[in-house]
């Protein structure tokens, strides 16, 4: 591939996309669907639902067009998420076309739908399952995501685990809400090779985010510490996660610390959303439009590379989390 000269610092010899920060970026999140059966308030603020606008969401031949001139450019895992990926009625169709690409894929996932969809994985090679659960509560789940959901959630990560997936876990802790219970989502751990990732509750539009509800990584620490013995992990490069295990147990546990201990320094996340728009950053403002210029027959190598070239040091360039509460709703840039 021909490049501009000014491309040639972002795009290396090796067909790697790096920011001017010498990132490399190999990891693509991709919002199949804005619509979700749940209602967490730290996601969707309001019971009114987050369509995008009339006619430009991306279709599965749309998705997979970008996805393969991302992969073209060095992309080698992609993670579908939402909204709930799994509403979405083209979703197997979906997922057979990206499988065919050579990436590792990889889901997010309430977990409500899933044992519909256990033969879709298991054709597309799909080993990696993030199910987001905040509680280990069937009566403060229901508070939490407006559904009687919670026993389907946890059959449903079990047959995730029978059919021997590599299972996550994800917590959105607030000290409001459940804090009080990171000891039983770590006795989770216990009997089961789950990897439980506790979250730091982050600021979106409307979502009333305040940093007294952040339950953050040290105090997180302090708590598990208190009944078990802690020994920490090893982190791949490019982790989000701090990970640790508690001796003993058959699975792991992590703090994604995104508020008081960011990981920016070593990201290599890009991220699509469902009406075709590159963000740099979950918490960039700007956009780059990829499926406009897709439906106008355009190259998009170009666009990627300058919207990659754009990227802040830092949490899109805030420095005050306050300040992100201006962004999007988080269902509306994708898990």
């Amino acid at each position: 591939m021909m490049k501009n000269p000014d491309e040639s610092s972002f795009f290396s010899e090796h067909g790697c996309l790096t920011d001017s920060f010498g990132r490399i970026h190999d990891y693509l999140r991709i919002s199949v669907t804005q619509s979700c059966n749940f209602r967490c308030a730290y996601c969707i603020p309001n019971t009114n639902p987050c369509p995008p606008p009339a006619g430009n969401s991306m279709s599965a031949a749309e998705i997979y067009e970008i996805s393969k001139t991302f992969c073209a450019l060095g992309i080698k895992k992609i993670r579908l998420t939402g909204g709930e990926p799994l509403l979405r009625k083209d979703f197997p169709e979906l997922l057979d076309k990206l499988g065919a690409l050579p990436v590792q894929l990889a889901v997010t996932t309430n977990g409500v739908l899933m044992d519909r969809f256990i033969d879709c994985f298991l054709k597309a090679n799909l080993l990696s399952v993030n199910v987001s659960l905040d509680s280990l509560k069937p009566e403060r789940f229901f508070e939490i995501t407006g559904e009687n959901f919670f026993n389907k959630v946890l059959s449903n990560i079990h047959l995730l685990l029978h059919h021997g997936f590599h299972v996550k876990v994800n917590t959105v802790l607030m000290s409001n809400m459940n804090k009080d219970e990171i000891s039983d989502f770590i006795d989770l751990t216990l009997d089961y090779p789950v990897h439980v990732r506790f979250i730091e509750y982050m600021p979106f539009a409307g979502n009333n985010w305040d940093y007294w509800k952040v339950v953050g990584l040290n105090e997180i620490l302090e708590s598990i510490k208190r009944k078990y013995k802690v020994v920490k992990l090893d982190e791949p490069k490019n982790s989000t996660a701090k990970k640790f295990q508690v001796k003993g147990h058959k699975g792991t546990f992590a703090v994604i610390s995104t508020v008081t201990k960011p990981f920016c320094s070593d990201c290599n996340r890009l991220r699509l959303t469902v009406d075709g728009k590159m963000r740099n950053c979950l918490f960039a403002t700007m956009e780059t439009d990829l499926l406009n210029a897709l439906r106008q027959g355009k190259d998009i190598r170009p666009l990627i590379i300058a919207g990659l070239r754009d990227k802040k040091k830092e949490r899109g360039g805030h420095t005050e989390m306050s300040a992100l509460l201006n962004n999007r709703k988080m269902v509306e840039i994708g898990g």
